[in-house]
C-alpha cells in the first residue's frame, strides 16, 4: 500500500527556552517522513536547492524513504527560522526564505501516482489540489493546512475539502475556517463541507478525531521535557498514515488506533530539536509509548450506580 507525501524539505533555525539550532532539518514532508518510515516504506515529493546538505536526504534514503520524488533545483533551499516563547504556547517567525520552494510545482513519478494512502502537507492548496489530479485512486487523502491558506486562498481551500478524505488542522486553525469558537462545532462544521473526518490537534493536550460514529480522543503524552514543538503536528500525521499503511486496515476501529501511533510519534518529535529523537529511537520504543497511552486512559467503570 503505497505512502506518499508531498510537503515541503527545509531547514529550520529554532530558539527555544532550552537552547536553539540552526539550519536543522526541518519541513512538513521530512518530519512526516520520518515518522511514518517506522512502520511503513514511504515516497516524498519535494523541492531542494543546490544549497541542501545531501547528507541529510541519505539517512532518510538509509530508512526506506523514497526520495525520487525530490526535486534538485537551482537556488537557495526552503529556510525558516523562529522562536518559541516560555511555555511553548506561541511561536514567533523571525524570517522566511522560500527559495526554490517558491516556485515548488509538485510533480509525482510514474509510480507515485498509484499510491493508496495520500497526505498532502502544508502547501498552497492549488498545488494540493494539482497533487490529486496526478494520482489515480487513492483509498485515503488527508489533508493539512494552516491560518495562512485559510484566510489567504479560502474559497480554494473549500474546493479542496470536497476531494479530502481527512482534514488534520489544530484547534485555531479549525475555529478560523468555521467562524465558530467551538471546536466541536467547527468539526462538524468541517465534516459537512465534504471531509469524511477531520482530526484536530490540541497541543500539549493531545488530539481528537469527529466522524460520523462520533468522536475519539487522545490525550496528549505527560512529558516532563519539551526541547522544540517545530514539525510535531507533522510527525503525528507520519504516525498516523504508517500505522494504517503498515496494516492495510481503514476501519473505523484501527483509524482510533493509528490516532495513539501519531501522537505517540508526535510525543517523541518534541523531545528534541528537528528529527534528532527519532534517530535515538526504534520500534520498541514506539510499542512501549503506544502501550502507555492506553495505560493513560482506561479505568474501570464499575460505580456505585451499576448495583
Amino acid at each position: 500500500m503505497g505512502l506518499l507525501v508531498v510537503g515541503s524539505i527545509a531547514l529550520d533555525s529554532v530558539e527555544t527556552p532550552f537552547g536553539s539550532t540552526t539550519d536543522a532539518l526541518g519541513g512538513s514532508a521530512t518530519f512526516f517522513a520520518y515518522a511514518a518510515a517506522f512502520f511503513h516504506p514511504v515516497q516524498v515529493v519535494g523541492v531542494v536547492g543546490d544549497d541542501f546538505p545531501s547528507a541529510e536526504l541519505d539517512r532518510l534514503a538509509e530508512r526506506g524513504v523514497d526520495l525520487s520524488g525530490v526535486e534538485h533545483a537551482r537556488g537557495a533551499s526552503f529556510r525558516w527560522k523562529g522562536r518559541y516563547s516560555a511555555d511553548f504556547q506561541n511561536r514567533e517567525t523571525l524570517d522566511t526564505q522560500l527559495g526554490v520552494f517558491a516556485t515548488f510545482e509538485p510533480k509525482l513519478p510514474e509510480a507515485f501516482r498509484r499510491a493508496k494512502l495520500v497526505f498532502l502537507g502544508n502547501i498552497d492548496p492549488t498545488l494540493q489540489s494539482n497533487v490529486l489530479d496526478q494520482t489515480e485512486t487513492p483509498d485515503l487523502v488527508v489533508c493539512d493546512t494552516m491560518n495562512y491558506w485559510i484566510q489567504g486562498a479560502p474559497e480554494l481551500l473549500l474546493e479542496l475539502m470536497k476531494r479530502i478524505d481527512v482534514l488534520m488542522v489544530n484547534d485555531s486553525e479549525a475555529r478560523q475556517l468555521s467562524g465558530d469558537w467551538n471546536v466541536y462545532r467547527s468539526a462538524r462544521w468541517i465534516l459537512d463541507r465534504g471531509p469524511k473526518m477531520v482530526i484536530i490537534k490540541q497541543g500539549e493536550y493531545g488530539a481528537f478525531m469527529v466522524d460520523e460514529t462520533g468522536v475519539f480522543c487522545v490525550p496528549g503524552y505527560p512529558l516532563e521535557e519539551i526541547c522544540d514543538p517545530t514539525g510535531a503536528g507533522d510527525a503525528f500525521a507520519g504516525g498516523f498514515m504508517g500505522h494504517l499503511g503498515r496494516t492495510g486496515d481503514l476501519s473505523p476501529a484501527n483509524m482510533r488506533r493509528a490516532m495513539v501511533f501519531g501522537s505517540t510519534t508526535g510525543s517523541f518529535a518534541v523531545e528534541r530539536f528537528s528529527v534528532e529523537r527519532f534517530l535515538e529511537i526504534g520500534p520498541a520504543e514506539i510499542a512501549a509509548r503506544a502501550r502507555a497511552f492506553a495505560d493513560l486512559v482506561h479505568f474501570d467503570t464499575t460505580n456505585g450506580f451499576d448495583e
